[in-house]
């Protein structure tokens, strides 16, 4: 498992890039009743400071959650991802959903914390009162990706809880088919070349396999093995794609569509062929058949 540095940036993206799934799997109490038919908008990050020399309070993604037909009031979700749970504050994370309810004058907000590390003994109710009554009362909602069982999670459809999988609690032994299956759920459940080469990145932070255990994995998912490098080489052809196209717009002017459609099903040898005859071509046949 990573040690206990900052992630951060990979949450955020992760809520961003998946609104929708992340709130249904961190906050699933209060996700059962959302429909694909809200709109989820990642909202101000920083609050206005009632003094230039006060420090922001900064969240992690704060998310506006409103049904267009008006069928019930918009709810603010507050989602903290906390990687040392050492460093976590009850008190600021209430001051955070203060700060924002004021800001956008509600009192719908729903406080999420995402522990990345088990988070034990750790305060989950904050009390404010006299002798007599009690003024304040805060909880929020904990999820502790340390404390969940990978074996739970290892088909699910809710592709923030399929990329999380490395997070859980799994044995040693296991340690390859749950990367296995991170993989798998990002290729099934994300058709986007760019965000499954995105979140590849995420599974490997997190699953941190060694030389033995990458080849272990290669030789058990042969399958997921194709998938990886077919993406790699499609992602790097349409690289070569984008640069050839435009030199060759650039040299020889607009490219007719059957000039595009020719690059388009280029393979990398025959990209990387022309891209080096555009030095010596006089003309856009040259580039094409020169050898």
């Amino acid at each position: 498992m990573p040690g206990l540095t900052s992630h951060d940036q990979n949450f955020k993206n992760l809520i961003v890039d998946y609104s929708y799934q992340a709130l249904e799997f961190f906050a699933a109490a209060e996700a059962e009743g959302l429909d694909h038919q809200v709109r989820i908008t990642p909202i101000r990050q920083e609050q206005l400071k009632n003094r230039l020399g006060d420090r922001f309070r900064e969240l992690d993604v704060p998310l506006m959650v409103e049904w267009p037909d008006g069928r019930r009031e918009a709810l603010l979700f507050v989602l903290e991802e906390q990687t040392d749970p050492r460093r976590f504050s009850i008190h600021r994370v209430a001051h955070y959903c203060l700060d924002l309810a004021e800001l956008y004058d509600t009192d719908r907000g729903v406080p999420v914390v995402i522990f990345l590390h088990e988070a034990r003994g750790l305060p989950e109710t904050l009390m404010l009162g006299g002798d007599r009554f009690t003024y304040l009362t805060f909880h929020y909602l904990k999820c502790e990706l340390a404390s969940l069982d990978a074996n739970d999670y290892l088909y699910s459809q809710n592709l923030v809880a399929r990329l999380n999988l490395p997070n859980m609690r799994w044995a040693e032994e296991q340690k390859v088919d749950i990367y296995a299956q991170a993989i798998r759920g990002l290729f099934t459940l994300e058709p986007d070349p760019e965000k499954q080469l995105k979140y590849l990145d995420f599974i490997d932070i997190y699953t941190a396999l060694d030389d033995n255990q990458m080849h272990q994995y290669q030789e058990r998912y042969p399958q997921e093995k194709s998938k990886m490098v077919g993406l790699t080489e499609r992602l790097l052809n349409e690289g070569r794609q984008d640069v050839l196209l435009r030199l060759l717009t650039r040299r020889f002017g607009p490219l007719d569509p059957t000039t595009e459609q020719r690059l388009q099903q280029a393979s990398s040898e025959e990209l990387e062929r022309w891209t080096d005859n555009i030095l010596d071509a006089q003309t856009l046949d040259e580039v094409f058949t020169r050898h």
